[in-house]
């Protein structure tokens, strides 16, 4: 039986050390020119992995983040738990009250900004299925996943940009914020769907695996969502604080992961609607929400973003026409998607595009996703690197467009 040695032990850490302390170094020094703190991560992943590290010292690459035996499993296995816990956070963000109070505007922005990019997207990658590097065509798994990737929004990006440029309390707000809860409830449910068919187990039918989701959402928002809400006041006050919260909201979201990775839907599901059960919850203390997410976002964010520079060569996976496609109908379908259900809504068509620039923030979602996608087969590493510019060039464009169309 094989042992995690006490080298092992002195690799792992060693890695784990040089990602948060280089992660946070550069992060902050982006932050300076208003880059996201995203961004400096995925730059430290491009310095430690293949792209630079491993083209000019490659042994010492190797020696540090091996590709095979306990390092690589452990390594594995501690971005799969930071890709659940993020999801967790995501869902924590979501308050389903609040895009019912939006109205009809918050329904047909969230409707055509979800149908246009999907609709776009899927035709694209199903009929020209080479425009993304892919050579067999009327792939439908493909084409569906390429339609959800363009549909989805990045719900904490969005926030922290709005926030940034206080217009996270207005109309306009609160708009862009309801429907980029529908897109990633929308998107992820697909996704995640998406992901259990192309990775079915025989064991359980797809008739099944649809049952028990439904039933399983339905019981979280419905009567797990009553419970956390009338257990919370408990847990809060008699409980060690923080400690108690913590510990009872992370253990019930890997709970809620391991089922739902159990029914052959992706874990990251069952962690997304977790989050939404406790977020909704009027009894989480919004000081106990802070130390969730600085909890997660400081030390296992970096651990999966800088992943991604270390899971492929962004120079030799580079391809300027892959990633020209992508960024057009990036733009072309979730800006015009959700400026036209804006502007049918009852919006002026300035204010229609801010929203649709608002929305058209990826960010870290449109990342994971990518990872996911790319760790289940669904893409080419050259689609996948596409995919993480895409989310970088969304993100950074989106608050200078807004304001743009704000004046």
């Amino acid at each position: 039986m094989s042992k995690f040695s006490h080298n092992d032990l002195i690799v792992i850490l060693t890695a784990i050390g040089t990602i948060l302390i280089l992660s946070r170094i550069i992060s902050e020094m982006g932050r300076k020119f208003h880059f996201p703190i995203v961004m400096g991560e995925i730059v430290v992943g491009i310095l430690l992995g293949p792209t630079i590290l491993g083209t000019f010292n490659p042994e010492f690459f190797e020696r540090v983040f091996p590709k095979d035996g306990n390092v690589s499993i452990a390594f594995d296995g501690l971005v799969n738990l930071s890709v659940v816990l993020l999801l967790f956070v995501a869902g924590l963000e979501v308050q389903l009250p609040m895009v019912l109070k939006q109205g009809k505007t918050a329904i047909f922005t969230s409707f055509f900004s979800m149908l246009i990019p999907f609709a776009t997207g899927f035709a694209c990658a199903f009929y020209f299925p080479k425009w993304f590097g892919n050579d067999s065509g009327g792939d439908v798994f493909f084409a569906m996943f390429i339609g959800t990737a363009l549909a989805i929004s990045a719900l904490p990006v969005i926030a922290r940009i709005l926030m940034d440029m206080n217009l996270f309390k207005t109309n306009i707000g609160m708009l862009i914020m309801a429907s980029a809860m529908f897109n990633d409830l929308f998107g992820w449910l697909i996704f995640s769907f998406l992901l259990s068919m192309k990775t079915a187990d025989e064991s359980m039918g797809v008739g099944y695996t649809i049952l028990y989701i439904f039933g399983f959402g339905i019981f979280m928002l419905t009567i797990g969502k009553k419970i956390i809400d009338r257990s919370l006041p408990w847990i809060q006050t008699k409980l060690s604080w923080p400690g108690g919260v913590l510990s009872i909201s992370i253990g019930i979201c890997l709970l809620c992961a391991a089922f739902t990775e159990k029914i052959n839907i992706h874990a990251i599901l069952g962690a997304f609607i977790a989050g939404i059960a406790f977020g909704d919850s009027v009894h989480l203390h919004e000081k106990a929400r802070e130390i969730i997410h600085q909890f997660i976002t400081n030390f296992f964010a970096p651990l999966f973003f800088v992943s991604i520079g270390l899971r492929v060569n962004f120079i030799d996976n580079f391809d300027a026409t892959i990633v020209g496609i992508v960024l057009v109908l990036a733009y072309f379908g979730k800006v015009f998607g959700a400026a036209f259900g804006a502007y049918i809504g009852g919006l002026k068509i300035k204010k229609a595009f801010a929203v649709g620039f608002g929305l058209n923030a990826r960010g870290a979602m449109e990342i994971i996703l990518g990872t996911l996608a790319l760790s289940a087969g669904l893409i080419s590493p050259k689609l996948f690197v596409a995919l993480v510019i895409m989310a970088l060039v969304t993100s950074l464009t989106s608050a200078p467009l807004i304001r743009k169309f704000l004046q």
